[in-house]
């Protein structure tokens, strides 16, 4: 079985939502990732945490089979986020942020991760990101994400990075703040023209596009929930499902491309029906191609 290698951050969320509030729960880029990815694939976890991290969250993440080699626990305490949904489901109001051990982060890769052939560079400086992959020799399919701290902030260096990617994973109001454009069309061929092979434009309880050869290769809604709980990380559970069903089945061209989509959106909307990674936790391969079937009878004419 292939293998995938994330690069990101770890966390402690607290989080406020209609559905409730929950306190120093797990959370993180890296997180979100690599518990989704590993339903399909080995997953390799590079991060760092404080000393305050709780051993039961280490022993969860290793339940997913995710190789923790790769998380240093450093002196200090853990990157903290508190945000709100109270206002909007859509869109979280930052409340604190703390990044302790997280703000000197230097990503340590373990000598048994230097091979690896997929790589995720999710939400970090992408000073560091660049450097990863520059020093990834065997990379054959590498993807990164980014925010608007970074496009406002490090835009040339995101660009030399993702230059070098086969894939960018954006948001929509990321993708048009780095294009400059605010047609979804003109930035994802925008996107495209900055090198990579494909452009994955995350459009939240709308769905997500994925660009391919200077125009949408498909385009999906994203799947039906009665009851969102708690958004969190459904954007790198999101990138989890893409990565992950590729690494699986070996291939990618533009069919893998357009399945990997459903199984990003599948991913994501189990994500978002509880907590936290907590919907996550006893999720079986079963449910995730029932709901996959049930998602393309939707999509299909």
């Amino acid at each position: 079985m292939n293998s995938i290698l994330v690069i990101g951050s770890v966390a402690l969320d607290t989080v406020l939502t209609p559905s409730g509030t929950q306190r120093d729960v797990l959370g993180g880029s890296a997180i979100y990732f690599a518990l989704s990815a590993s339903f399909f694939s080995r997953v390799n976890l590079v991060a760092t945490v404080g000393k305050d991290f709780p051993k039961q969250y280490i022993a969860l993440i290793k339940s997913f089979g995710v190789d923790l080699k790769g998380l240093e626990a450093r002196e200090g305490k853990t990157f903290r986020w508190k945000g709100s949904y109270l206002d909007d489901l859509n869109c979280a109001r930052t409340i604190d942020t703390q990044l302790n051990v997280f703000a000197d982060f230097s990503p340590r890769i373990p000598r048994e991760y230097k091979n690896s052939k997929y790589i995720f560079l999710a939400n970090i400086d992408p000073d560091l990101q660049l450097s990863i992959l520059k020093g990834s020799r065997h990379c054959q399919f590498a993807a990164c994400d980014s925010m608007n701290h970074w496009i406002q902030n490090k835009g040339p260096v995101l660009k030399r990075l993702i230059k070098m990617t086969s894939a960018v994973f954006l948001n929509e109001a990321e993708a048009m703040l780095l294009s400059g454009e605010s047609n979804i069309l003109k930035t994802g061929k925008y996107l495209l023209s900055l090198g990579p092979r494909f452009a994955i434009v995350k459009r939240g309880e709308y769905g997500a596009v994925i660009f391919y050869k200077d125009r949408i290769l498909f385009m999906t809604p994203a799947y039906p929930i009665e009851k969102v709980c708690d958004p969190t990380g459904a954007g790198d559970t999101f990138a989890g499902g893409f990565m992950g069903y590729l690494t699986k089945i070996k291939k990618i061209d533009s069919q893998a491309a357009r399945k990997a989509l459903l199984y990003g959106s599948t991913m994501a909307s189990f994500a978002v029906e509880g907590f936290s990674v907590n919907r996550l936790r006893g999720l079986k391969r079963r449910d995730i191609e029932t709901r996959c079937r049930s998602f393309i009878k939707l999509t299909t004419v």
